[in-house]
């Protein structure tokens, strides 16, 4: 209406152009800009390299330049190395003013360690497309989560209702997977010998040459090859038969490490069918740098390492091991593999938290993708680096205990503003939000803290906050930082806007735009946070 100039009841024109421009006004930004442009409200080369030196970045006028001929909107500006209001505000919401080091969205980390040293990107049940027990099971499923970076797919077989992952392999080209790095399938086997026998042929035929099947000529057998050395490669974990007993038809009864999980903590596990104890050879064979066995103890574990040995945990087991002896277990995890997964018990297959278990190093935390929630944003936070590739290199102090000293770090971050945050409940008149923020660091246990802003009322379009929120992080090479935007409710629950999580060493200083994600991890598009870090 204010914008209706002529009065008739539709916008034309010159009306449009301001209304547009009073939409995408961002009076924060105007100060900002202002600061460093003068009274003549142009941003001379030399006045954007000074913006550039507080922001901690390359502030080179050569640099300047480039920024002003990417982002600047007018001609004639550009051609005079000035860049105006629209060009800043173009530059501050493009990739270059993001929160996350744009470096680290390909792959930066030496990918040349043993295996041992990456967290590694895991999945549990992952055919299942809703909850453990009873949930609809596909191999889309499969394809879905290669696309995303997982690399580690748990494949039931062998259970009414599971798709093998024989499908999911076909269903599986090379061109479907984010990454090049290897994929480590995580068979859980419930088959019968015969059947084995018919999965291991399958999965040799299908996935040929991309199926490890023999360890890497040369390859040290006191360590694990790197992800480099198995790039497009396909892993399968699973039992072993002792060297002896390959050829007689699976006359062993290896206890998988699942089941011996589920024999001690029976009253959870009494609904989940035993695995078989039989492996047969041919399936056995495939088994080739992860080994599943039961957990020898520590003790046993660090005294004769086995790298191509791999134990599973329970989530309660994990953390009672964490517990009773977490330095011991981080030296385990620097020699060989350790997967956590979810209680079985837990039919609406929630999640536990991942953060705990990647403090104690265990590299394959699995967590059920179809069940959203802090636990799968802390897990697209940790992976979110490194070109999303799924592996990530552990900090340090994880692979080559005891290193040295975390370097304590003072985070200050100034909540600034939110700009165009989606209504919850479209159906209601009176739906817009009264958002506040919560800045989370979840990290080793004296670092986990969390502080929020006051909530602004009735307004999603560009609440204004100006409050900073101070944290003091221990150890931040483990740390991840999770914004979350939350509507205030007086009488109920406060409901979920959007979240972003980043781990703290992929977070750039200044001033820096966080782009939203709904629950599901989708795009909150253009719904923005606006902070000074």
């Amino acid at each position: 209406q204010e914008c209706d100039h002529s009065g008739n009841e539709r916008l034309e024109g010159r009306e449009l152009e301001e209304f547009c421009r009073r939409l995408l006004r961002r009076p924060e930004l105007e100060e900002l800009f202002g600061r460093y442009s003068g009274e003549d409200r142009v941003l001379s080369a030399e006045e954007l390299q000074d913006f550039l030196r507080d922001q901690g970045e390359d502030s080179s006028l050569r640099q300047a330049r480039a920024i002003i001929r990417t982002h600047e909107l007018n001609d004639k500006a550009k051609q005079q190395d000035l860049m105006m209001l629209d060009g800043f505000m173009m530059y501050l919401l493009s990739a270059a003013g993001d929160i996350l080091n744009q470096e680290h969205t390909k792959v930066h980390q030496d990918m040349s360690q043993p295996l041992s040293h990456y967290f590694i990107s895991s999945s549990h049940n992952t055919y299942l497309t809703r909850n453990q027990v009873g949930g609809s099971s596909s191999t889309e499923a499969y394809v879905r989560l290669l696309s995303v970076g997982c690399s580690v797919p748990g494949a039931e077989c062998g259970v009414p209702g599971a798709p093998c992952p024989v499908p999911a392999a076909e269903g599986c080209p090379p061109h479907a997977q984010k990454s090049p790095y290897p994929v480590i399938l995580s068979l859980e086997n419930h088959c019968g010998l015969e059947q084995q026998a018919t999965m291991a042929r399958h999965m040799k035929a299908i996935l040929g040459d991309r199926l490890l099947t023999r360890p890497l000529q040369g390859q040290d057998p006191h360590e694990l090859p790197s992800p480099e050395q198995l790039k497009e490669k396909i892993l399968v974990k699973g039992k072993k038969l002792p060297e002896l007993w390959q050829e007689p038809r699976g006359v062993t009864s290896l206890l998988d490490p699942e089941e011996e999980e589920e024999e001690e903590e029976e009253e959870e596990e009494k609904m989940q069918e035993r695995s078989p104890r039989r492996v047969s050879p041919e399936l056995s064979a495939l088994a080739v740098y992860c080994q599943a066995v039961p957990f020898p103890g520590l003790a046993q574990a660090l005294r004769h390492p086995q790298p191509c040995h791999v134990s599973s945990f329970s989530e309660r087991k994990a953390r009672k091991l964490i517990k009773e002896a977490g330095p011991a277990l981080v030296r385990y995890n620097a020699r060989q593999l350790s997967r956590v997964y979810p209680l079985g018990l837990k039919m609406n297959s929630a999640n536990y938290n991942p953060q705990e278990m990647w403090n104690a190093g265990c590299q394959l935390v699995a967590l059920n993708f179809q069940t959203p929630g802090y636990e799968m944003d802390l897990n697209a936070g940790r992976f979110l680096p490194n070109g999303r590739c799924g592996y990530v290199l552990k900090p340090p102090c994880l692979h080559c205990p005891p290193g040295e000293a975390s370097r304590r770090l003072a985070l200050h971050i100034r909540v600034i503003t939110a700009q165009q945050l989606p209504k919850l409940n479209r159906d209601k008149g009176s739906s817009i939000v009264d958002p506040f923020v919560r800045v989370e660091i979840h990290g080793v246990p004296a670092d986990c803290a969390k502080q929020q802003t006051h909530h602004k009322l009735n307004n999603g379009f560009n609440p204004r906050w100006e409050e900073t929120l101070r944290f003091q992080v221990r150890v931040p090479e483990l740390a991840l930082v999770r914004f979350v935007v939350e509507d205030h409710d007086s009488t109920s629950c406060n409901d979920f806007v959007g979240q972003f999580t980043l781990p703290l060493p992929s977070m750039r200083q200044g001033y820096r735009h966080i782009h939203l994600l709904a629950k599901d991890g989708a795009s909150l598009a253009p719904a923005t946070l606006f902070v000074h870090v």
